[in-house]
Order: structure tokens, then sequence, then C-alpha cells
């Protein structure tokens, strides 16, 4: 419920508090934490150990100016859910064409499950890193504890962003004190931190790999259903505030994921660029979020390599559960069921086939599903982002609590910029896997002959949804947009259908 207007601004506040920190934890899945090890193996571990150095905290400057980005994508998200009383996939079903809904649909879920896999490996790892508990068992107890997790939404969302905010504050503590127990030289953290650099003959491919990933697809959908559970008065001035709140609220969640993204390269950077200890550089050539904890404990003992391990269970446990959370809105929107039944089949599409992966792959291909994961997403990304945009666009010029043309284009901009990276790179390494492929030619060639025909496909439908007019009833049916009474009325009645909102 919102608080009446005489109530201090700081108690305003809290009472719109709690979805930023909530999608916020998909920046610090155990996904993440291998990307940046990947990226310092590549920039630390090289024949120069002289470049290695140079490079230790050279792209921090990435981390820093793309998580404005991802504050200006979630604000639109944040905005299409203020504006419309719906999230995305309800957006989207109302939308789009019969098939159109459906394929898009299907290619969210199959991006919850790749999103999700991160989450159930990096929580069984820690088991695993903490009580000695085998990858498969500890798999187990990750799906069992994602259930037993959801269903505190049952009390309403207020508790489900509480669990987030607990597990934000966890990792964080946790891996500050790791990097106490480095002591990284501030004054280079700083320097990489604000200075951009590109040096070295990865740096360029690092930088643009740290910058695509910086999206994550069930976000976008997250992030606007949670916002729709706020009371919000039809006023324009209460539009406004309630949306610096949910700004502001997101930008200090934003903040400490950066400190943390910049807490765990710094921490990793200072051990590999540690050129006195040549164990430790050959350890780095290698290292994996497994090896990481191994090295930890080989250098400052025990205790580190257990803080470790508790911050990556905290990591994945709470991906685990986001990610499914997420996934009952996105099943909610696209088929138009009742949340009580969602409650109950929503996980089972999201967590069993998650755990079925991990438990298959096994701990000796951790790198490979994450590598996996990270492909599919970028695959899904544009599918949830076109859309989103399209719809930012509409509301532009389709009711009074406008975005701003200039932020709206800058997303765009910004988003194009990062499809095409990432279909350039899904293009180049398909191409450069068959060139070095030991398959014979006529295999080769029955594959390019499938993939680049599916490729065509899947730009022509990127083109067909960023050109596709948005119909204007599909952001207030049946209500007209100038009246705001008519449009809250609208707005708390799918409120009150939404169970878990108390």
């Amino acid at each position: 419920m919102e608080a009446p207007i005489e109530t201090p601004t700081w108690k305003r506040f809290l009472a719109h508090a709690g979805p930023g920190f909530l999608i916020s934890l998909a920046y610090l899945d155990p996904s993440n934490g291998e990307l940046h090890l990947i990226v310092l193996r590549r920039k630390e571990v090289q024949t120069d150990l002289q470049a290695g150095s140079i490079h230790k905290y050279e792209l921090l400057w990435v981390l820093f100016f793309g998580f404005f980005l991802v504050l200006v994508i979630q604000s639109l998200a944040v905005k299409l859910g203020i504006i419309t009383g719906r999230n995305l996939a309800e957006m989207c079903m109302y939308e789009y064409p019969k098939y159109v809904k459906y394929g898009l649909w299907l290619l969210i879920e199959v991006g919850v499950i790749a999103a999700t896999i991160p989450g159930v490996l990096g929580t069984a790892l820690a088991y695993n890193i903490l009580l000695n508990i085998p990858f498969l068992a500890g798999v187990l107890i990750c799906g069992a504890s994602t259930f037993l997790l959801l269903g505190l939404q049952t009390y309403g969302v207020r508790k489900m962003e509480l669990i987030g905010v607990i597990f934000m504050l966890l990792i964080t503590v946790c891996f500050f004190i790791e990097l106490s127990s480095v002591n990284p030289p501030m004054g280079e953290v700083i320097e990489g931190l604000f200075i951009p650099r590109l040096r070295g003959v990865y740096a360029m491919s690092d930088a643009i790999a740290l910058f695509s990933v910086l999206i994550v697809p069930h976000n976008l959908f997250l992030h606007s259903s949670l916002v729709v559970s706020r009371k919000i008065s039809p006023s324009s001035k209460r539009f406004k505030d309630t949306s610096t709140f949910f700004l502001i609220e997101n930008a200090c969640a934003m903040l400490l994921v950066l400190l943390v993204n910049v807490a765990i390269v710094s921490t990793t950077g200072t051990i590999c660029a540690n050129t006195q200890l040549v164990d430790n550089i050959d350890a780095c050539s290698s290292l994996t979020l497994k090896s990481t904890s191994i090295l930890l404990k080989n250098m400052f003992g025990r205790s580190t390599s257990k803080i470790y391990g508790l911050a990556l269970l905290a990591s994945g446990q709470s991906n685990t559960v986001t990610t499914s959370y997420a996934g009952q809105y996105i099943m909610q929107g696209f088929s138009g069921m009742r949340k009580c039944i969602i409650f109950m089949i929503a996980p089972c599409f999201t967590v069993i086939p998650s755990l079925i992966i991990c438990s298959v792959g096994g701990a000796p291909n951790i790198r490979q599903l994450i590598n996996i994961s990270a492909i599919i997403l970028a695959f899904v990304l544009p599918f949830s982002l076109v859309p989103l945009l399209k719809f930012s666009s509409s509301c532009v010029v389709k009711v009074p609590y406008k975005n701003s043309n200039s932020i709206v284009k800058v997303a765009w901009i910004l988003s194009v910029v990062i499809m095409g990276i990432n279909i350039y790179f899904f293009c180049n390494s398909f191409i450069s896997c068959l060139v070095h492929s030991e398959l014979p030619r006529a295999v080769n060639a029955i594959i390019s002959i499938l993939v680049f025909p599916f490729m065509a496909a899947y730009i022509a439908a990127l083109i067909y949804l960023a050109f596709r007019k948005v119909n204007a009833a599909g952001l207030f049916p049946s209500v007209p947009v100038s009246n705001g009474t008519e449009v809250e009325a609208w707005r708390q009645e799918r409120i009150a259908d939404d169970i878990g909102v108390r």
C-alpha cells in the first residue's frame, strides 16, 4: 500500500524499496564471477607476465559505465509497469499475434532455464566447498531450498524482496572481507574504474564481452512485475514520485552490485598479478570457481576459502530463487492463468530442467555449462529487449507520464550495439568452430545449411519486432488514456487478482 501524502519522504521511499535489490542479484550470479575469472586469466596469464600486470584492473571502467546502461534499461521496465499496470509479459501477450507471442514465450522460458543453471551450479559447488557435500547432492539440496524459499511469496511480494536484500548484504560482506585479506592497491583500482584504457591483445574482446552480458533478459520481466505491486495514485505528481523512488532504490542496489563486482575483480586480479609467486600465476592459468577457493585457501587460510564459499552459496541460491520467481511472472503474463495456479506449476518448468541439466553435466563441466548458458542468454536477450523498447517508445506519445525522448533514444542505441555485438560473436564463434572442426566436410556443409537459414530467420524476427507498429490499445485496453481515474481503477483491479500481494 502506498503511504499517505503527509508521510515523511524517507518512509514513502522505503515503501517502494525492494524490487531493485531483488533484480540486482542477477548481476551477482556465479556466471558473472566465472566471466570475471576468464577475463582475468586471459589478461594476467600470458607468456609476457609484464603485459599481464599492466592489465590487472584495466577493465573495471567497463563495469562502471556499463551499470549506467543497466540503470537506463531497468528504468524503462519500471516505467512500463507504473504506466500500464502490466508487466512486460502481459504486454507481449496483448500486443502480438498468437504465434509471435507463443514463440516469444518459448524463447524467454528457455532463457530463464539458462539463467537458472549457473545458480544451481554455484550453489552445489558452494555446498561442496563449505561442507564437502557431493556435487549431485548439492544440486538436489539447491532444488529443495529453492522451492522452500519460493513458498515465502504466499506471505507477499515484500517478503521475497526482503530475502533479496538479505542475500545482497551477505554477498557484499563476504566479498569485502575477501578484499580486505588481499589488500589491493586502491589507487590502481580507482584509476582502472574511472579511466578507460584498452591495452593488450585481449583487452578489446574482453571489454566487449563484459559489456554485452550486462543486461539479463528475465530481469526486464521481473522488474516490471514487482513495481505493479505498489498502489499508485493517478495524479502526475505521485507518478513522478513513484518513478523517482524506484530509480533511486535501483541505483542504490546497482551501486552495491558495482562495488561487489569491483571487489571480485580486484581480489583475483591482485592475486594473479603477484609475479613473485610463480605457483599462483600457474594456478591462474586455469582459474575457475572451484580453483579460486583452493587458491584463496593456500594463500590466506581455510577461513578465507569458507567465506568465499559462503558468498558463492548466497550468490547461487539467490540467483536460482530470483530466476524461478521471474519465471512465474513470465508464465502468468503469457498464459493469463491466475497466480495461485502459477505458484504450483511454474517452478517445475524452471527449476527441474535446470537440476536435470546440472546433474547430467556434473562438476567437471561447470565452465562449459556456464558458457553455454551465457550463449543462450545472449541469443534470447533481443526478444525481451526489443519489445520493452517498443512499448517504452509508445509510452512517450501515448500517456502524460511519458519517458524522456532522449532516454529512449539512448536506450535504443546502446541496445542495438549490444545486440549487434552478441550476433557478431555468435556468428563468428560458429564460423570459427566450423573452420577448426575435425568433422568431415560433408557434415560441416550440412550444419551450415541448417544454421545459416536459422540465423537469417532470427534476424528477420528481430526486424519484425523492431519495426512492427505497437497497438495503442495494448497499453490501456478499453481504458481511455486521458482518464487517470479509470486507469488507476483498472490497475488496482489487476493488483487485486494477485494473491501474492498483501
